[in-house]
């Protein structure tokens, strides 16, 4: 990291995470991948180390600090295990920013420090079956009675689904109403009617187990509803606008592990008696791979000061977003290409890469969503001028 545009405490927090990640993730990381099993230790780990509260208030057991801290750390562990990141992204991201921003002072006591001790695991469930992008045509349905909401429905490819124990869950009580018929609700795992369904089979991010989530008649106490009444669709909006900075910041670090390990093989590979690396066509890559991660980490960094400074944040963090998954992806193909057949081998950290980078791609708001939000605040922007 550049000392230019990161303080000490900023850097001490990315040497630390960056020796932890190094020493502990990175030896499990294929070993995760291979079995697709969920990295609880890893999860503990960065419990005890206090990770798990950064961005939340102290007096529920947090950190504190803001998404410059959690963008730095997120970094860092993508960069040795892309599946733990992509864990640790939706924990903070999506599941503890939405309880503690939506939250009421006794949810926040309730959920946040069970949720920071890495005593429970979040999971956040938007996403269904006939329901990505177009959120407004959810029909997972809530509806109210007798203090509590029954909820029937399915959610689909659910981060943390299958561990998790605290479930944040979007659903209308109201169809017709569309966007303004949504509710936030939080589940527990134990209430009745609610069952996870474990979903094998992933191309990468394989130890971040994912899950569907099916409520058939599932109770939830109307006090575990999230805001006001039919006012869920605005917290997941706010919710995904800031989480895609932790996105873009996992990006840069899959990026930044596919340079390293492909500026490392360049040097010690040799053909026709020179290293690869004195070719101007491997050169050339490296160069581009350098120069494109560096953006994207100026443009995550430029996102969560916005973000930080209560500022509006959408185009920028969807152009960190954007840019920074589409440029992981071009580094882990050239990775691949550098290392040549050993890249393509499992033997190689960078054929993890590049599997668990397409997924940066899709998932948070796939690259076409984003250039929409890109190009609409453009217009927006000129046609208010």
């Amino acid at each position: 990291m550049d000392n230019l545009f990161y303080n000490e405490t900023e850097l001490m927090l990315s040497k630390t995470v960056q020796d932890f990640a190094q020493d502990y993730l990175v030896p499990m990381a294929p070993i995760l991948d291979e079995r697709e099993e969920f990295p609880m230790e890893n999860f503990h780990r960065l419990a005890s180390m206090g990770l798990l509260g950064i961005t939340i208030d102290e007096k529920y057991g947090g950190a504190g600090g803001g998404f410059k801290e959690f963008s730095i750390v997120t970094e860092e562990i993508a960069k040795a295990c892309g599946a733990t990141s992509a864990i640790y992204a939706s924990h903070i991201g999506l599941v503890l920013q939405t309880i503690a921003k939506f939250g009421n002072e006794e949810q926040k006591s309730k959920f946040l420090p069970r949720l920071i001790d890495g005593t429970s695991i979040g999971a956040w469930g938007l996403t269904e079956p006939d329901s990505g992008s177009d959120v407004a045509s959810m029909s997972t349905t809530c509806i109210p009675g007798d203090g509590i909401y029954r909820l029937n429905g399915t959610k689909h490819f659910i981060t943390n689904g299958d561990v998790a124990d605290t479930f944040v869950i979007f659903a209308t009580q109201n169809r017709e109403l569309k966007t303004k018929g949504v509710n936030c609700l939080v589940v527990d795992r134990d209430s009745p009617g609610f069952q996870t369904i474990k979903q094998d089979g992933k191309l990468g991010m394989k130890a971040s187990t994912t899950a569907e989530l099916v409520f058939e008649n599932c109770s939830v106490p109307q006090e575990n509803r999230l805001g006001e009444e039919n006012t869920g669709f605005y917290a997941a909006m706010q919710i995904l606008e800031s989480s895609r900075i932790a996105i873009a910041a996992q990006s840069v670090g899959i990026g930044q592990a596919c340079l390293e390990a492909a500026t490392k093989h360049a040097i010690t590979r040799k053909t026709f008696n020179n290293p690869i690396a004195s070719y101007q066509a491997i050169q050339w890559m490296l160069a581009d791979m350098a120069t494109e991660i560096d953006a994207a980490r100026l443009l995550t960094r430029r996102a969560s000061i916005l973000k930080d400074m209560n500022e509006p944040h959408n185009k920028e963090a969807s152009m960190a977003k954007l840019f920074a998954s589409e440029a992981a992806n071009r580094a882990a193909s050239k990775a691949v290409q550098i290392l040549g057949g050993y890249g393509y081998f499992k033997s190689s950290h960078v054929e993890r890469y590049f599997r668990d980078a397409k997924i940066t791609e899709i998932y948070e708001g796939t690259s076409e969503i984003h250039r929409l939000i890109i190009s609409r605040s453009i217009i927006n922007s000129a046609s208010a001028n």
